[in-house]
């Protein structure tokens, strides 16, 4: 049987990653220690999914182990000699990034130099899968000309249409920490594909989301605002009037990508992972959409600043994803998207008042 290890696997794309390749067959091995409960707090806590995997996975096996741990990284590794590597793990919010800078970038960087030299020592056939961001291009794509619409920030330019291409820079712009640390991370696994050809991927991803999210105002964007919506909570604006536009990949849709990848691994390529324009909307977009399924109106408050590094527009451009990879494409459009986001969070709900 095939062995995956999936880091960050009690996460949205992790566990949704530990699902999908054991319904393939896959012998899954997790590896997370609910760091996001310190990072976030009791909202954020992912033990619940957890226990989720262990209860519905047979050949699931979790680990307790933090990543920035050197010497438990390599002797996993050196145990276990995975075929593929799923990195998930990760300190994921920007905001949060400016209070914790050590916890950030020893997690982000350091972490994933960790798995990777553990991965080259030890089993360097190995496919290794990153999970990146787009907030490795910074506050860049803001340069890019906009025209603002009744609901929403877009291209103005015809050539921008499609989104942001794989060619944007990512030096001399503004990041934000979190969107340093996570360049640190995104170059050496480029760097470990292309000077010690091990085959590596990056995946810049936008918005990534799903039912398994345990969305926070700091991280998770519909997940978050699905949740505010159905417990009548305040949803803070930050900024651009809240048509910022944002493009949303269900976590399935992410899990049947790194699959192609696996199948025709590359060597140090970097993809920019996202819905498109297809499943791409503004906060106030969000909001009608929300309430149009719930019946309930979204509450909200604005607060005209936005946040440091923040992009006003962003839609990921799949042209270079669809060409390498041809039998993959999207799946979950922004409807069912925020169907099963509702469903998720009525049953978490419901069960929550059950167990009192």
């Amino acid at each position: 049987m095939k062995r995956m290890l999936v880091t960050g696997s009690s996460g949205l794309i992790g566990s949704e990653v530990c699902a999908y390749f054991h319904g393939q067959g896959w012998l899954i091995h997790g590896v997370d220690n609910n760091t996001r409960a310190t990072f976030f707090g009791p909202q954020g806590d992912t033990r619940w999914n957890q226990h989720r995997l262990q209860a519905e996975l047979k050949n699931f096996q979790h680990h307790e182990l933090d990543i920035r741990d050197r010497k438990g990284a390599l002797a996993l590794i050196q145990e276990l000699k995975p075929e593929v590597i799923i990195h998930t793990a990760a300190q994921p919010s920007h905001d949060l990034a400016a209070k914790i800078p050590f916890d950030d970038f020893d997690t982000n960087a350091v972490g994933t130099l960790n798995l990777l030299e553990a991965t080259r020592r030890q089993t360097p056939k190995t496919v290794f899968v990153h999970m990146s961001t787009n907030k490795v291009y910074g506050d860049a794509p803001n340069e890019l000309p906009l025209v603002e619409k009744a609901t929403r920030w877009d291209y103005a330019s015809p050539v921008d249409v499609d989104g942001i291409t794989e060619h944007m820079r990512i030096d001399q712009c503004k990041h934000s920490l979190f969107g340093a640390s996570k360049v640190a991370a995104d170059v050496m696994v480029q760097e470990y594909g292309r000077y010690f050809g091990m085959n590596t991927c990056c995946l810049r991803g936008g918005c990534l989301t799903g039912p398994n999210h345990s969305g926070v105002e700091l991280h998770g964007f519909l997940s978050y605002l699905v949740k505010c919506n159905l417990e009548g909570r305040k949803y803070s604006v930050f900024g651009y009037k809240g048509k910022q536009v944002r493009d949303n990949i269900h976590s399935l849709d992410v899990a049947r990508f790194i699959h192609a990848f696996i199948e025709n691994p590359r060597s140090g390529e970097v993809y920019n992972l996202g819905g498109g324009r297809g499943n791409s909307c503004s906060i106030l977009e969000a909001f009608e959409m929300i309430a149009t399924i719930s019946g309930k109106k979204m509450i909200y408050e604005y607060v005209d600043k936005n946040r440091e590094g923040d992009h006003i527009c962003y839609i990921s451009n799949l042209k270079k994803m669809t060409t390498h990879y041809p039998t993959w494409g999207i799946t979950k459009n922004l409807t069912h998207i925020f169907e099963e986001i509702h469903a998720a969070w009525l049953r978490r709900s419901t069960n929550a008042n059950a167990s009192v």
